[in-house]
């Protein structure tokens, strides 16, 4: 059985997030919460949040043994970006981009390659 869990315009950086995503993809959920646990990024954070939001969503499936739970499939996938300017010599203007992130988590109680 496989349960998942979302995460839109979450103000991190895709790519430094994708980082912290690929060292839990397809690692079993205690240990890929050990992993996030102590890694100092932000995104470490938020994906740990969301991983802990996919375990609650499989224990109100119904999932029998939480322990054999792993993460299937977790990708980050760019979203909006916030566009600021900040002014600067001359009269000039220099453009700021704030992006965001869409982030999703598979778990999944079977292994199937």
């Amino acid at each position: 059985m496989e349960s998942s869990a979302k995460l839109t315009l979450a103000r991190l950086s895709p790519r430094k997030t994708r980082t912290v995503a690929d060292l839990v993809r397809g690692k079993g959920i205690q240990q890929a919460l050990n992993t996030l646990t102590f890694l100092p990024n932000p995104s470490a954070q938020i994906l740990l949040k969301l991983l802990k939001s996919a375990v609650a969503n499989a224990e109100q499936k119904g999932v029998n043994d939480i322990d054999k739970l792993f993460v299937k499939t977790i990708f980050v996938d760019g979203g909006a970006v916030l566009k600021r300017f900040v002014p600067r010599a001359m009269g000039r203007a220099s453009k700021i981009r704030k992006p965001t992130s869409h982030i999703s988590v598979v778990l999944s109680d079977t292994k199937t390659r």
